[in-house]
C-alpha cells in the first residue's frame, strides 16, 4: 500500500484556477476529511471522472473555498492509482492552507516528480514519455512543445519497439536452438541474421542523426554577436529581443561584459550573447571584457559579425571577423543600412551577408529566413527527434553494439559472438524506455521535475 501523497499542482503565482492533487490508496478518504460535496455524497462514493461542487476546509474547520473535486480510480488515472484533484480558486495562500489541511488528514508532501514517477512505475508511461512531461513543461517554443507532446504520445517508443522486437526474436530463436537441440527448431541462416542487424543499424543511425537538430530545438542555438564598439551589436540584440535588454549609447565601450538573452527568431531559439566591442583595451576591465568576447566566439555554434556599414572597415573589424571564424556557422551583418554605405558584401570574408538596420528594423526578416533555413529547415516536430542527452547516449551505445555485431558478422565470427552484441544493444535500448533502467538513473530523472507533477 502506497502513501497518500499531496501537492499543489499549479504555480505559486495567483491565477484563476489552482489544483490540489492527491494520489495513492485511500486518497479519497483523506480528501473527505477536508472537503465536503454539496450533494451530500462522500468522495469515496462519488462517481469516477465527474466534477462535483463542494467546500474546502482548513485545519481549523473553516470554509476557505468553494471548489470542484474529481475522483479517478485505479487503474484509469494519471498515476495508475486512485487520485483526487481539488480544483480551487488560484489563491496561493488558500492553496497552502488547503495543503496543510490535507497533511493533517494523513497525506504527505509529494516529492519532485513523484506523481509522474508513480505513473512510470505503474506502467502508465514508459520512461521516454515520462521525460517528455518535463520537456513539455520546460518548452520555450511551439516546436519544442509539439515535439515533447509527440514523445508523450509514444513517438520514440514506436521507433524503438520494432528494433527491440526484431533483436528479441533473433536472440530468442538462437537460444532456443542452443538450449533445445533435440527439438525441431529451425536454425536461422546467415542472411536472416545479417538482415536483422542491417535494419537495426540503419534505424538506430537515423535516430542518432536527429539529435543535433533536437538539441537546438530544446535548448536553442548558442550564438554570439561580435564586432567593434558602436557597430550596433546591442541595438541588434534589443531589436531581436523586442525590448531594451541592454543599454545602448553613443559612447564606445558601453557594453563591458557578455550579456546572454534567449531570443526567438521565427522557429529558431537563439541563446544570444552580446559581447564587449573587440578592440585594443584602454583599461584592465575592458581588456577582460574583450577576452570574454573572443572566448564566447570559440564556444558558440553561430557567430554573427556586426559592422557599421556607414564607416570604413578598420583593424578592430578585422580582429572581430577573425574571432567569428571560430564558430561552425557564421554570417555577417552590414548594419545601419539607413545611412550611406561605405562597406559592401565583397569587403567581408563571409559566404552569408545581410544588410539591415537594427535601429529601424529594416530587413530583419532576412535574418529570420537564413536562421530558419540553417537550423529549422525540414525539422519535423512529431516527437521523433531526439532532444534528450540521456536517450541519445543510450541509443549511441546501442548503435555501437550493432556496429560491432555487423563487423563480427562480416569477419566470419560465429553467431553467438554476434548475438552478444545484439543483446548489449537491447540492454541500451531498454534504458531509453525504462525496461532495463537502473534505480539511480530513475531517481535522477524525476528529481528534475517540479513538485506536483
Amino acid at each position: 500500500m502506497r502513501d497518500v501523497i499531496a501537492a499543489v499542482a499549479t504555480g505559486k503565482a495567483p491565477c484563476a484556477i489552482g489544483i490540489l492533487r492527491l494520489s495513492g490508496d485511500g486518497c479519497a478518504q483523506v480528501a473527505d476529511k477536508v472537503f465536503s460535496l454539496d450533494c451530500g455524497v462522500k468522495l469515496t462514493d462519488a462517481p469516477s471522472r465527474k466534477l462535483l461542487l463542494g467546500k474546502l476546509y482548513d485545519r481549523q474547520g473553516r470554509v476557505i473555498d468553494h471548489a470542484m473535486a474529481v475522483v479517478c480510480r485505479a487503474p484509469h488515472s494519471y498515476t495508475g492509482e486512485d487520485t483526487v484533484e481539488l480544483q480551487c480558486h488560484g489563491s496561493p495562500a488558500m492553496l497552502a492552507a488547503g495543503l496543510e489541511s490535507l497533511f493533517s488528514a494523513g497525506a504527505r508532501q509529494a516529492l519532485p516528480g513523484e506523481f509522474t514517477k508513480r505513473a512510470f512505475l505503474n506502467g502508465q508511461l514508459d520512461l521516454s514519455q515520462a521525460e517528455a512531461v518535463i520537456d513539455l513543461i520546460d518548452a520555450e517554443t511551439a516546436d519544442a512543445a509539439a515535439n515533447a507532446a509527440g514523445q508523450l504520445g509514444g513517438a520514440l517508443l514506436q521507433k524503438i519497439a520494432p528494433i527491440y522486437d526484431d533483436l528479441t526474436d533473433l536472440c530468442s530463436h538462437f537460444h532456443a536452438v542452443l538450449d533445445y537441440p533435440d527439438e525441431d527448431v529451425e536454425d536461422f541462416g546467415a542472411e536472416e541474421l545479417a538482415g536483422t542487424i542491417r535494419r537495426a543499424e540503419t534505424a538506430l543511425e537515423d535516430m542518432r542523426s536527429t539529435y543535433e537538430r533536437g538539441r537546438h530545438l530544446k535548448h536553442g542555438v548558442k550564438a554570439v554577436l561580435l564586432g567593434r564598439p558602436n557597430a550596433g551589436k546591442s541595438s541588434l540584440l534589443n531589436a531581436l529581443a523586442g525590448f531594451e535588454r541592454v543599454i545602448v549609447t553613443e559612447i564606445a565601450g558601453t557594453t563591458r561584459d557578455t550579456v546572454e538573452e534567449p531570443v526567438r527568431i521565427g522557429r529558431v531559439l537563439l541563446r544570444l550573447t552580446d559581447t564587449a566591442g573587440i578592440r585594443e583595451a584602454n583599461d584592465q576591465i575592458e581588456a577582460l571584457g574583450v577576452a570574454r568576447s573572443e572566448a564566447a566566439a570559440k564556444e558558440a555554434e553561430l557567430a554573427i559579425f556586426v559592422c557599421d556599414a556607414s564607416e570604413p572597415l578598420n583593424d578592430e573589424d578585422y580582429r572581430a571577423m577573425q574571432a567569428a571564424q571560430a564558430a561552425p556557422k557564421r554570417l555577417a551583418v552590414l548594419n545601419k543600412s539607413d545611412l550611406p554605405q561605405r562597406v559592401s558584401e565583397r569587403d567581408l570574408p563571409f559566404d552569408t551577408v545581410i544588410s539591415l538596420s537594427a535601429k529601424s528594423g529594416e530587413n530583419l526578416d532576412a535574418l529570420k529566413e537564413i536562421l530558419e533555413q540553417w537550423f529549422a529547415d525540414g525539422v519535423s516536430c512529431d516527437g521523433s527527434i531526439l532532444t534528450n542527452a540521456r536517450q541519445f547516449g543510450a541509443i549511441t551505445r546501442a548503435a555501437d553494439a550493432i556496429r560491432h555485431a555487423q563487423t563480427a558478422l562480416r569477419g566470419g565470427m560465429t553467431p553467438d559472438a554476434v548475438l552478444l552484441d545484439a543483446e548489449e544493444a537491447m540492454q541500451a535500448l531498454g534504458e531509453v524506455t525504462g525496461r532495463t533502467v537502473r534505480e539511480d538513473i530513475t531517481s535522477r530523472i524525476f528529481e528534475r521535475f517540479c513538485v506536483g507533477k
